[in-house]
This record gives structure tokens, C-alpha cells and sequence, in this order.
């Protein structure tokens, strides 16, 4: 591995000294953006570095043809409060609006007699009442199923999730010890923790998934509504958020990469780049975990090779464009299918001259991330079709597929004791991304979390007077 150093390099030259209260932020992501607008908000200088010539990180869009197309389905919930923050920071709020009330139609295509609705609907009623009248009535376990679901939420509710004893555990384990059986995992938890884990049971840590489970589903009624973009993510996660940057006078370098971070003969750090090295007082590394790695100097965390033994998941997308419309409702989930979930991103892309794009969104695919094309469209369509009769007869204008092959980190048993905190042993050195030690999986949510707490331990370490943002809502 390369270590980051203090010696010039040929044509880059040497800074002239350390620049007072300035940070610079390596990683344009949610974490960075957040870490970056924090600082600035303090009144630090600070320079934005993003390798790729866009905002956002893997949330974002690009176009195909007349489409603006987002990379993947991307959601949050209600209990999100950094994210929720986050777009009210950046005026977008209204762009990705909240279910007035938590609603998830699901369909069962593994019955003989052909696929049957369910909902998962939430009333006012406190928790765990809030869940109950839908539960009771949920077509697709049965009666003993749904008991046994009741109580096995009840158990849940007194796990807590920050006890180190529960990540080595599997969920799966923990269901199954709590007498959960097969179609109830598939059926309810699986069909919430795939898609906000990013594995399936028995490849997730009991502690992250107690906390997805008591946070949505347990903590208040509200908890679990659904937001997402009605617009791309790009125009959320790049457009509003250059504008949000600079207005708060960061500078933002597109398509400029961190050679190294060393520190400084005079104190403080330096970030080289290919064009300069930058004198800095702070420096938040808010990059994927093998980036990170590459970039720290050595002795700065204990173990620094434990960061490359956090593993990836992956998340396909599958999208298609339909000649008419053929979905009515804005998503769905399905059980008995390949297909897990399914958007409506008609509107968000720009489509024109009628018709229907639907986005099919894939979690834990290690299965299909590699798959070609065509096999996948083979794939699809005819479950498509199956689960929607309205897509029976239905011309297909496109069908394409994106893939995030390294999505998240992989929330499996162990990972926990893995993940650094945003601290270092560095004075002025600091570490944000949602694979950090945030106490959420990989979400939206956590890599905002990650920056908050970044950017706070900068400016305390500098002690320079701040707000935490969520500090009405912790």
C-alpha cells in the first residue's frame, strides 16, 4: 500500500504555509457534502475534493437519451432525521416528500391461484398498536404467523442495538430462535431488511437489524413513512447541493483526486492533488473504506487493515419503459417473484410521449450483479408481466440495467468491531462515510450521520463554537 508523505513531488508545489481555520473534505458524497456545509457553517475555509465531475456520491442520475435516469432506487423514512435535514439544508425537501401515512402494497406471486394484495399499513394508535390492525389482517402469513410476528417484535423492542453482543449474532438466528418461520422471514422481515440492509437474514448482523426494526417499526407510528425523490437524485444530490456549498463559500474541486494526506513540517495537514497540495488545519476523509485506507497515514487508527475487511454488497437495477402505463400505484413490493421492489419513475426521469418507466430495484444481488442483459431481460419481463396484467401486450421502448457493485458495505455478523469512528489518533484527521461506526446500516441516513459527527469533532477539537443539527430531535 501506498502511504501518504510529506515529500513534493516533481511540478507540484510546496504550500507556503498553514492556512488558519481552513478544512478540506476528501469525498463528494452525502458524508462530505455534509461534513463540508457543518465546517463552513462554523466559519471554516473549506475546499471540497471529488474525483468524479458530479455531487452525490453512488446517489445519483445521469440521462439516456430524453431519460434522466437515477442509478438506483433510493428511499428513506420519516425517522431519518440527518437525511430529513440534509434536504432541508439544501431547499429539497419538497422535492422528496414523506407518505402522509406509512403504506406499502405488497404482492404475492407465489400462489397457485394467481398473485393476491396485501398492505402494510400503519393507524395513529401508539406503538406497537400502530401496526397491529395491519398486521392482523395481512393476507400472506397466517394466523399462527402473525402471532408469532406480534411476539417476536415485542422481544425485539428490548434488544439494544449498540450491545457488542449482538453483532456477532445473525438475524436469522435470532428469528428463528424466537420461533419465526420460513414465510414469515420472507413475508415481513426480510421484506423490510433486505432493503434497508442490504442482506437477507442470515447474512446481517442482529445489532444492525435490531436497530433498522426498533428505529422504523418500533420506536414512534410515524417512524416508517416513506419518502423519496419525485425529481432525479441528481438535482437533489449535485445540483441543489453545489448551490448549498457554494453559498457557504466552499470551494468545490470536481474531477480532483487526493494523492495523500500527510502531516504537515509546520503542523496541520497537507492534501496533495495532482495540480497542488493544500494546507489545512482539518481534513475529513469521507471516502469508501479502501480509499480511506490507501489515504491514512500510518499509525493514525488502530489496525488500519481492518478497513478492508469491511465487505460490499451489491444492488442492481433493473429499468424498463413501457408504451403505456401499466403500474397505477408510485411502488410496490413482491414476494414469490425475483422482483423485490418496483417505482413508478415516470414522472422524475422526463419521459415523454406517454407511456411508463418503471424502475425495479434489487437488493443482496451477489447473485445477478454480473448477469447480462439479455439474460436479465429474460429474466424480468415475463415477472413483469406476471405480476402486473397490464404489462401483457405491452411494448417495451428500452430495458437497460445499472449496477452498484459495491453499493454498501456488506452488514454482515462482526462488522461492528470493524468500523472506525469518525476520530482518529491524529489530531485534525477525521474519517465520515456510512460504512463508519454511525450505528446505522448503509443508508442515506448514516452517511449524512457520519458527516454531522465528522465535522463536530473538527471544529470541537479546534474549539470552535457549533450546533449539532439534530440535537432537538436526539
Amino acid at each position: 500500500m501506498t502511504r501518504a508523505t510529506t515529500h513534493a513531488r516533481p511540478g507540484v508545489p510546496r504550500p507556503a504555509g498553514r492556512a488558519a481555520g481552513h478544512a478540506v473534505v476528501v469525498g463528494g458524497g452525502l458524508a462530505g457534502v455534509t461534513a463540508a456545509l457543518q465546517l463552513a457553517d462554523a466559519g471554516m475555509r473549506v475546499t471540497l475534493l471529488e474525483g468524479r465531475p458530479r455531487l452525490g456520491g453512488l446517489a445519483f442520475s445521469f440521462r439516456r437519451g430524453d431519460l434522466t435516469v437515477d442509478n438506483g432506487q433510493h428511499v428513506y423514512l420519516r425517522c431519518c432525521t440527518a437525511y430529513r435535514w440534509f434536504l432541508d439544508r439544501v431547499r429539497g425537501a419538497a422535492l422528496a416528500p414523506l407518505q402522509s401515512r406509512l403504506d406499502v402494497p405488497v404482492l404475492d406471486a407465489g400462489r397457485p391461484a394467481g398473485p393476491r394484495l396485501g398492505r402494510l399499513r400503519r393507524t395513529e394508535l401508539p406503538v406497537p398498536l400502530h401496526l397491529a390492525a395491519s398486521l392482523a389482517t395481512y393476507p400472506h402469513l397466517s394466523l399462527a404467523e402473525r402471532a408469532s410476528v406480534g411476539r417476536a417484535a415485542l422481544a425485539l423492542k428490548k434488544l439494544d442495538p449498540a450491545d457488542p453482543a449482538l453483532d456477532g449474532v445473525d438475524f436469522a438466528t435470532w428469528l428463528g430462535r424466537h420461533g419465526q418461520s420460513p414465510r414469515a422471514i420472507e413475508a415481513l422481515w426480510d421484506l423490510v431488511g433486505v432493503a434497508t440492509l442490504n442482506a437477507t437474514a442470515p447474512h446481517a448482523s442482529l445489532g444492525l437489524a435490531a436497530m433498522v426494526f426498533k428505529t422504523g417499526l418500533l420506536s414512534e407510528p410515524g417512524a416508517a413513512d416513506i419518502g423519496w425523490a419525485h425529481v432525479p437524485l441528481g438535482d437533489l444530490h449535485d445540483t441543489l447541493a453545489r448551490e448549498a456549498l457554494d453559498a457557504a463559500g466552499v470551494r468545490t474541486a470536481l474531477r480532483t483526486r487526493a494523492a495523500s494526506v500527510a502531516r504537515a513540517a509546520t503542523g496541520g495537514w497537507e492534501v496533495a492533488t495532482p495540480d497542488e497540495v493544500i494546507a489545512a488545519d482539518a481534513v475529513v476523509l469521507a471516502v469508501p473504506q479502501g480509499e480511506t485506507h490507501a489515504l491514512l497515514p500510518d499509525g493514525v487508527i488502530d489496525d488500519a487493515d481492518r478497513l478492508l475487511d469491511i465487505g460490499t454488497a451489491p444492488i442492481l437495477n433493473v429499468h424498463v419503459v413501457y408504451d403505456r402505463k401499466v403500474l397505477r400505484r408510485p411502488f410496490f413490493a413482491a414476494l414469490g417473484s425475483p422482483v423485490q421492489w418496483v417505482f413508478d419513475r415516470t414522472e422524475s426521469s422526463g419521459l415523454k410521449g406517454g407511456g411508463q418507466y418503471l424502475a425495479v430495484s434489487q437488493s443482496a444481488a451477489h447473485d445477478e450483479i454480473d448477469t447480462p442483459v439479455a439474460e436479465l431481460r429474460e429474466r424480468y419481463l415475463p415477472e413483469l408481466e406476471r405480476l402486473l396484467p397490464a404489462a401483457r401486450g405491452a411494448g417495451v421502448r428500452d430495458f437497460f440495467v445499472t449496477r452498484e457493485r459495491t453499493a454498501t458495505f456488506a452488514p454482515t455478523p462482526g462488522v461492528g468491531r470493524l468500523r472506525p469512528g469518525a476520530r482518529t489518533h491524529a489530531p485534525g484527521l477525521y474519517l465520515a462515510g456510512a460504512w463508519t461506526a454511525t450505528g446505522w446500516p448503509a443508508t442515506m441516513e448514516g452517511a449524512v450521520r457520519s458527516g454531522i459527527t465528522a465535522a463536530g469533532a473538527a471544529l470541537s477539537e479546534l474549539g470552535r463554537a457549533h450546533e449539532h443539527p439534530l440535537q432537538e430531535a436526539v
